[in-house]
């Protein structure tokens, strides 16, 4: 099978522009699982940290705002915005665009005679003159070294954690500050945990309203400015991380606080784990930093994600061809990369475009610049 354009991948970023590639009139077929992780690597009664302004549609029609007139859902029911309520979101944009996900995954992607070739799980082939890659972010989960002393079944990264029957009763340490840690904490709790130990190495993080609009004149400025953010001086790249840490990290969403319930959640800021000691029980005892030592059941790790092309199954083969930064790959003004034809958005792209593209916030100005470069070429 040949095509124009194969995107790799179905969730917000790959949605978006295949939508947009679509509408320009590139034929374009899109693998993978539609907003698989979202559906399979978030919790039931998890909440977006962003309002219904973020959406998919580079054209700015099939806003979730949109979405949100035609079911007329009131704005004020979706604050916070229910994770339940940006998939179904999500999945009216890919009907009322037109896009039809052949859910099958990709084994291998490789090179042949100036094309793509994708090989299937299946055995299946798919030819494309370019493609975009849109890895989830579950590739790039990140655990502390130490990780690997936790016994077998005793510990998860949040996002393989995500149906907490079985913590009933169980006495849980959470490694990590940010939202998902405190976020898993309430939802940990409300499912029956005797007891909750937060670890992390910064303060306490404050619970107010944070604004997130600081974004939307980065992400315009990429669209319009060439190398936006790569030719930032790095003052205000260190002051626009500064932003993101203040309101990200050190300020985490206000409707959490009624949720968390002190009486069984225990803080440990300014410290962090420095070994798994032995246990003859089948427990986890761990030393901290400040010689405290916890005995718990289950470790979860909220840790957050680090970025590895080389971890990207189907990737492994062309990650040695693809010039790599700590992980990310080099991507010139309309995400591509070395590899003539071959672009590759959404967080994997953050290094070269700036911490906005790890957020659906950067969507639409992704697809416009994939699509305005694979447009130039023709």
């Amino acid at each position: 099978m040949a095509t124009q354009l194969l995107v790799i991948g179905a969730g917000p970023y790959a949605l978006s522009t295949a939508a947009l590639a679509r509408e320009r009139g590139i034929d374009t077929v899109v693998l993978g699982q539609p907003m698989a992780f979202w559906r399979e690597n978030m919790p039931e009664g998890m909440f977006l940290r962003s309002g219904p302004d973020w959406h998919l549609d580079a054209g700015g029609t099939h806003t979730l705002e949109a979405y949100l007139e035609e079911r007329a859902i009131p704005q004020e029911e979706v604050d916070p915005v229910p994770i339940q309520v940006f998939l179904d979101y999500c999945e009216w944009f890919r009907r009322a665009k037109g896009i039809d996900v052949r859910q099958e995954l990709v084994a291998e992607l490789a090179t042949s005679d100036g094309r793509f070739e994708a090989t299937l799980v299946g055995g299946e082939r798919v030819v494309a003159d370019a493609v975009v890659c849109a890895p989830g972010i579950r590739n790039y989960s990140h655990v502390p070294k130490w990780a690997s002393s936790v016994p077998a079944g005793r510990a998860a990264h949040t996002c393989d954690l995500v149906r907490f029957d079985e913590l009933a009763g169980a006495r849980v340490l959470i490694v990590g500050g940010r939202q998902s840690a405190y976020e898993w904490a309430a939802l940990i709790r409300e499912h029956g945990a005797e007891r909750i130990d937060i670890v992390h190495r910064h303060d306490v993080p404050r619970f107010e309203r944070v604004s997130w609009k600081f974004v939307d004149a980065h992400v315009e400025s990429t669209k319009h400015v060439h190398g936006y953010w790569r030719n930032l001086p790095k003052s205000e790249q260190d002051a626009v991380a500064r932003r993101f840490w203040e309101v990200g990290r050190l300020t985490l969403e206000h409707w959490l606080t009624p949720r968390l319930d002190w009486a069984g959640i225990h803080r440990w800021p300014g410290t962090e784990v420095v070994e798994v000691l032995p246990s003859p029980d089948d427990e986890v005892r761990v030393a901290l930093s400040n010689s405290e030592r916890l005995t718990v059941d289950h470790v979860v790790f909220a840790s957050g994600y680090r970025a590895d092309l080389a971890r990207v199954p189907y990737l492994a083969r062309l990650a040695g061809e693809i010039d790599l930064v700590d992980g990310f790959p080099m991507l010139d003004e309309s995400f591509g990369t070395k590899l003539t034809g071959l672009h590759i958005t959404g967080f994997s792209a953050v290094r070269d475009f700036g911490p906005f593209f790890g957020f659906v916030k950067g969507c639409p100005a992704a697809a416009t610049l994939v699509v305005r470069g694979l447009l130039s070429r023709n």
